[in-house]
């Protein structure tokens, strides 16, 4: 089933993890995929393996954001899905946040997930279609201590998703955030409870008990991309097992 046919999708932090596990989904239904990363290698490899287009990608560059729509536009003629997927992880409680920890964190995950959204935004509000799914985490949720950084990025995450969504419905646009818990990835091995050994511990206060996989939130960005998603925009996701409460 292509259920994605004849869109064309671009995936931040594509290079592994979740936006990987997103990229390979993406193509097996049908989508033509851009992967952008600073991970060029591991880039790369992963588009000749699923017949995909690599492009390396600073998020925090408004210059490097026009560079890829430009080279996406003119492979394609349009861009129909954008996963800000692209984040990075920093342990900190507040009083120990560096001014240089925080700017770089924000700048990642805040900062890039609005560049994204204002480079891509003039070609789908021209072509009346387009959905922009903003990947923030359960942190973006919820008070979370010990990553201060991270988590007052994901809450803006959350807060931009929600203002675009109502300044571009009106032209067929639609987006929508993703809330990620606990994930077995890369980064969640520098969580808190993973660098204090207690992994254990955290999951059992997750209701089904386990963390999820990549593949998992890669379905429900699916879905988001897709047009059975069609009426769905403003929408805050979780894929937690139950977590949030």
């Amino acid at each position: 089933m292509a259920r994605l046919q004849g869109k064309v999708a671009l995936i931040t932090g594509g290079a592994r993890g979740q936006g990987a596990d997103e990229a390979r989904l993406f193509r097996a239904e049908g989508a033509d995929v851009v992967i952008t990363d600073v991970l060029e290698a591991e880039g790369q490899a992963l588009a000749a393996e699923i017949g995909a287009t690599f492009i390396t990608h600073d998020v925090t560059s408004a210059a490097a954001w026009q560079g890829v729509v430009d080279a996406t536009l003119a492979k394609h003629g349009h861009i129909d899905v954008l996963v800000n997927n692209a984040g990075i992880f920093k342990l900190g409680r507040l009083l120990d946040t560096s001014d240089e920890d925080f700017d770089r964190v924000v700048a990642v995950n805040q900062k890039g997930v609005f560049l994204g959204m204002r480079a891509v935004a003039p070609a789908m509000c021209e072509a009346k279609r387009g959905s922009i799914i903003n990947i923030s985490s359960l942190a973006g949720m919820e008070g979370v201590a010990g990553a201060f950084a991270y988590a007052t990025s994901k809450w803006a995450v959350r807060g931009m998703t929600k203002a675009a969504a109502q300044e571009l419905g009106r032209f067929g646009v639609r987006v929508n955030s993703v809330h990620p818990g606990f994930i077995d990835t890369v980064m969640l091995t520098q969580t808190q409870a993973a660098v204090a050994g207690k992994m254990d511990k955290a999951l059992k206060l997750v209701p089904m008990g386990r963390m999820a996989t990549a593949l998992e939130v890669a379905n429900l960005v699916l879905f988001l991309a897709s047009d059975e998603s069609s009426y769905c925009t403003n929408g805050e996701y979780t894929v937690d097992g139950g977590l949030h409460r």
